[in-house]
């Protein structure tokens, strides 16, 4: 569905993507990973359109969207959901208003409908009751959720997290990253998350990718990542906590 193709992007001096090759299944949750700063979240951007590459192509089902014009990218735009790494919710509207708020932007839905989607999608990360809440009254995780209710209000086909898991709680960790397991199985979609968090990526990607040095290094299902020789991906495994590496040593 996606493929990323020679990718290069620099701010002044700073070559942030030094030539990314990378291909995203379809229906399938995808793992962009590496250290901070490496360009992750730069990449994100670019694959939705909002950072313009110096060089390179970005190909959405063959079409390549670097070349398109802000118009025709808006319509590409309206096949994505974005949930941002602090959740991005507006304070002074309701969890409600707050999931409404692309279907008022971008839809002629009437007010019953847009209710009734809503309710549906709130429904669907376990929050209904929540509906007439503001923000500052919900936990981090609840923000997380309201934010992936509101990331799929227009029911895109791909859906990009950007750290959905930082900040919580290991429980809630867990329970947001199965969240979006069982989200994407039920509704088919195309799934790029951007973490750090190894055990969440081999517990729920199809494939991962490590960037490194402006280039991915090492791409491949868990399975093929655990077994790596690559000296940073080795690294970056070993670096996990004790039990969590013993964890992932034993499931080899």
């Amino acid at each position: 569905m996606i493929k990323i193709v020679d990718l290069h992007k620099a701010f002044g001096p700073h070559k942030v993507l030094r030539g990314v090759n990378l291909e995203i299944p379809e229906g399938k949750i995808t793992f962009i990973m590496g250290a901070s700063g490496t360009g992750k979240s730069v990449l994100l951007k670019h694959i939705i359109g909002l950072i313009s590459p110096d060089k390179g192509q970005i190909l959405i089902d063959g079409k390549d969207i670097t070349q398109l014009s802000e118009k025709e990218l808006m319509e590409v735009r309206k096949r994505f959901g974005m949930l941002f790494q602090e959740g991005a919710l507006f304070d002074s509207l309701t969890v409600g208003e707050n999931v409404a708020f692309p279907l008022r932007e971008h839809t002629n839905l009437s007010e019953k409908e847009i209710r009734a989607r809503v309710e549906l999608k709130l429904s669907q990360v376990g929050l209904l009751e929540a509906i007439d809440k503001m923000p500052s009254e919900l936990s981090g995780g609840m923000k997380k959720r309201v934010a992936l209710a509101r990331a799929l209000a227009l029911d895109p086909e791909i859906v990009l997290f950007d750290e959905p898991t930082t900040g919580l709680d290991p429980i809630m960790q867990e329970s947001i990253s199965y969240l979006i397991k069982e989200t994407q199985e039920r509704l088919k979609l195309t799934c790029v998350v951007i973490s750090h968090d190894v055990p969440i990526a081999f517990a729920i990607a199809d494939k991962i990718a490590f960037l490194y040095e402006g280039k991915v290094v090492e791409e491949g299902s868990p399975e093929e990542i655990k077994k790596s020789k690559h000296p940073f991906v080795k690294q970056f495994i070993r670096a996990l906590p004790t039990g969590l590496k013993e964890e992932v040593h034993e499931k080899e």
